[in-house]
């Protein structure tokens, strides 16, 4: 899962590069692994930054004044596939044609079948193994067999469009083309989101791609629209916009997952308030909650697990009529367990990123809201952190259902055997973790608590609760594939040498004529 951006300013005696550091720092919950910013000056001329680590650990003030340019692409990153090396961090650049800077959030299930091509049909080298790279390059050459000096919106279209021809899987782009403009796509099922803004300048208007919409509102960004499956916008540099569906009969299906965990609850997403499904979520899960302990249940108290949860706990604990508490402090300073490479990582973290209070916990059954179980590193830890602080009963409530199946679309759960629910019924899982009991919301109430906000959506992806992969061409074989590719046990964990300060600046230095 990623973090995207793109800005144009109308203004082209300003900066691009200030703004787009604030915006990967309000997407930093997408991605803590890698962070890069490149912008475009003068006569095409192209500059970057980018390297491991969090968002405040690449940048700085004097990289940033290094930034020159009006418009620019900025991406934050954590690994679903490949390793974690400098290499892989974006945005991506091709020199040729016309100088090509891409950003990109998702994963495809066809990477295989565009490398393969992209080596022996196209010539074009591949020099990492990220799906990223892949995009780019199929992008650069469905424009190169165009064959033109200088290109116009009718041939991004048709590159674009020859994207969704033959890329197979969930993601959403950012590009930009040195001295023409930026450009922002969703695959046809529109599985990851993005979508773009405006902004009166005194030059003109500024445009604004971003996976969220909370990024355009922290920027003064007004009218945000999400854009549709299949759907390509373009921005050139005199802020003309041009948009087309490229696929109009495309299925709709946004990651429900967005929803229950990555995105900010101030995002509003495909047009539905996440804060919104969040409650909605709470109210499902009391349900389920009365279900599971019924109507005489001896619960004291309701605690979140911070801070995803927080929005749910509480409605729940407002349609229960149970008291709520704020029982883990959360340290904000560690990131986020579950996009954390490594198993070993994550388990390490959870301790060190919450404190659970006695007064609390002591003598009480405590409800414990969390926003789902994933590999239950953090879960069994709660529980037992719970139990240390004096807890007579333990009960651990999901507000998603039980993840059973591998994500192909861009999350990092990929391997089966690593998810807590694999092959376990509720009362295995409870036992693992520790609980007294564990408690989690239906699929049907899930996607009910998402769709009476915008009914108009009447498909979700929701693969990881019920093994339905909306794009084709995930079969057994390729689940084994990327869990080999992907296990955490195989997973690259080689450290670059090159840190932030040592990358410094690169300078492209390519001229329009």
């Amino acid at each position: 899962m990623c973090g995207i951006t793109a800005l144009l300013l109308a203004d082209h005696n300003l900066m691009a590069s200030p703004e787009l550091h604030e915006g990967l720092g309000m997407l930093q919950h997408r991605g803590q692994d890698a962070a890069g910013i490149v912008t475009c000056g003068n006569k095409g001329r192209l500059y970057q930054i980018k390297g491991n680590g969090m968002v405040r650990d690449v940048f700085d003030q004097p990289k940033l004044e290094q930034l020159v340019g009006s418009m620019g692409v900025g991406h934050v990153r954590y690994p679903t596939a490949g390793s974690s090396s400098m290499s892989e961090a974006q945005p991506f650049y091709v020199n040729s044609p016309y100088g090509i800077v891409f950003a990109h959030n998702g994963n495809l299930v066809n990477a295989d079948e565009l490398r393969t091509f992209l080596d022996q049909d196209a010539h074009r080298h591949i020099n990492t193994e990220s799906d990223s790279e892949l995009l780019l390059n199929i992008f650069a050459n469905n424009l190169q067999k165009i064959g033109k000096f200088r290109i116009n919106e009718e041939d991004i279209f048709s590159a674009i469009k020859g994207i969704f021809d033959v890329c197979h899987g969930g993601y959403a782009c950012v590009a930009m083309i040195a001295g023409f403009g930026i450009i922002g796509f969703r695959d046809p099922h529109g599985i990851r989101p993005i979508g773009f803004a405006k902004r009166a300048s005194p030059k003109g208007t500024d445009y604004m791609f971003a996976s969220e919409s909370v990024v355009c509102d922290g920027c003064s960004f007004h009218d945000f629209e999400d854009l549709r499956p299949g759907e390509a916008v373009i921005v050139n540099k005199n802020g003309v916009v041009t948009r087309r569906e490229l696929v109009p009969e495309a299925n709709f299906s946004p990651c429900i997952f967005e929803y229950v965990y990555f995105s900010r609850p101030d995002s509003i997403i495909d047009g539905i308030s996440v804060y919104k499904c969040r409650l909605a979520m709470g109210e499902a899960l009391a349900d389920q909650v009365l279900k599971k302990l019924g109507p005489n249940h001896d619960v004291d108290v309701i605690i979140p697990v911070p801070d995803t949860s927080r929005v749910a706990a509480l409605q729940t604990a407002y349609k229960l009529d149970i008291t709520y508490r704020e029982g883990f402090i959360k340290n904000r300073y560690i990131g986020r367990t579950f996009i954390m490479p490594g198993q070993a990582m994550r388990k390490k973290t959870v301790r060190r990123k919450f404190n659970a209070m006695s007064l609390e916990f002591a003598g009480k059954n405590v409800l414990i809201v969390d926003d789902s179980i994933v590999r239950g590193t953090t879960s069994k830890e709660i529980v037992q952190m719970a139990r240390d602080a004096g807890a007579k009963k333990v009960y651990l409530a999901s507000c998603a259902p039980a993840i059973r199946y591998p994500n192909v679309y861009g999350i990092d759960m990929p391997s089966p055997k690593e998810l807590i629910a694999f092959n376990k019924d509720e009362d295995e899982i409870a036992e693992a973790l520790g609980a007294d009991k564990v408690i989690f919301q239906n699929l049907e109430g899930l996607v009910v608590s998402c769709q009476k906000f915008n009914p108009s959506i009447t498909s979700w992806d929701a693969s990881v609760f019920d093994g339905k992969y909306i794009t084709g061409k995930v079969d057994e074989a390729y689940l084994q594939h990327l869990e080999d590719l992907r296990a955490d046990g195989k997973k690259a964990t080689f450290e670059n040498t090159q840190s932030p300060e040592t990358l410094g600046l690169y300078n492209f230095n390519l001229q329009l004529k």
